[in-house]
């Protein structure tokens, strides 16, 4: 893959010598950059979509100053700047953030082939690329799972090789954490999103400049230098504001902070189904799914039911095992709040960015479920 015109387009845009850029892929599944109008943004970079698992893609204003706290920050967190594989899709903040550090770091990224989507075998040829002392990667949860089922000892090799693996994107089952930890991997858990530049929480301590709090409606909220400008399209609702001089992000994932300041996320605001007057977090019925026999990772949702205004459904990535199985013992471990309808497939439904495709699934369940 040829990043050197995106490195360009996004070197003269950090620099003001350059308009505005979008990184996106063209018909052949090529990256490339594209110059964006960004009217009441005068100071705007880059333009970055959010992911759209949730709804329509959010076009996201980044700043040179926000761009530039961000790899700052990034670097104290990992103690040094080094050379990054790029393994994500650059249209999305935690690819194009892998380009964006390579050149606040004045490194040469290397880019593996996704031609063919991810494998084990091609991350580890890019991998094997790289020639600085210091390397980094990102990683969605997806990824690292495929590298680690039935490693190669060359794949093993190049990911012990890197400093940090930076993993985030989506919810991090436990399993994999350990996996990874166990084979001698320097994994660093990540939370952020498109509007606070990508990751800007790692391992639940907030980077420097970075400011963490919960609202009264247990939303996580951040804060610092990091946070975007704002949404190209318009007004956000309140998404973002000033306070005391410090601009703020109004996330809509529910979280906690421990005594010491530690964040954890406990799911999404909107998780929350109520079924027949009783409020379910489709967070804990998620977890509880994970831990039968037999399935790999699930995704709840609530749909329509005539019965009980919502029900609980899921759909579960399952290992050799059928849905009423799963049922079964969904039923027997979690009574009545085992989902009433339940999809079993191979894995889940992902976007390119490796997050999952809420939209797709909650679709595919309502259906099965037909308001009953």
């Amino acid at each position: 893959m040829n990043i050197d015109p995106l490195l360009k387009a996004l070197a003269d845009a950090l620099h003001g010598e350059g308009p505005a850029v979008e990184l996106s892929v063209d018909e052949g599944g090529q990256p490339v950059a594209l110059t964006i109008q960004t009217p009441g943004f005068d100071d705007a970079a880059v333009v970055v979509r959010t992911s759209g698992s949730t709804g329509t893609p959010k076009a996201t204003v980044l700043t040179v100053e926000c761009l530039a706290a961000s790899s700052m920050a990034t670097a104290i967190a990992l103690r040094g700047e080094g050379q990054w594989l790029l393994a994500l899709p650059v249209q999305y903040v935690a690819g194009l953030q892998v380009l964006i550090r390579s050149l606040f770091a004045g490194t040469r990224p290397w880019a593996m082939d996704l031609s063919a989507g991810f494998t084990p075998e091609a991350f580890t040829a890019a991998a094997q690329e790289l020639t600085d002392r210091t390397r980094f990667t990102s990683l969605v949860p997806t990824q690292l799972q495929r590298l680690l089922d039935s490693p190669s000892a060359e794949t093993l090799a190049v990911l012990r090789r890197f400093n940090a693996i930076l993993l985030g994107g989506a919810p991090i089952p436990p399993e994999l954490l350990q996996a990874a930890r166990d084979a001698g991997l320097n994994v660093v858990k990540t939370y952020g999103s498109a509007e606070t530049s990508g990751g800007c929480v790692y391992d639940g301590v907030a980077l420097e400049g970075v400011e963490v709090r919960i609202d009264d409606d247990g939303r996580i909220l951040l804060g610092g230098d990091t946070i975007a400008a704002g949404y190209l399209e318009g007004p956000d609702d309140g998404t973002f504001f000033e306070e005391d001089g410090i601009r703020w992000f109004r996330s809509s994932d529910l979280g906690e902070l421990t005594e010491d300041g530690t964040l954890s996320v406990l799911g999404r605001a909107d998780d929350v189904i109520i079924t027949g007057g009783v409020k379910v977090s489709a967070a804990h019925v998620q977890a509880e799914l994970e831990k039968l026999d037999g399935v790999t990772a699930a995704f709840v949702a609530g749909v329509p039911s005539e019965r009980w205004g919502q029900a609980v459904a899921a759909y579960v990535a399952v290992d050799g095992v059928a849905a009423e199985a799963i049922h079964a013992q969904a039923r027997t471990a979690m009574g009545a709040l085992a989902p009433k309808t339940i999809h079993a497939d191979v894995e889940l439904l992902m976007l390119p960015n490796g997050k999952p495709d809420r939209i797709a699934m909650t679709g595919k369940l309502e259906s099965l479920h037909q308001g009953e």
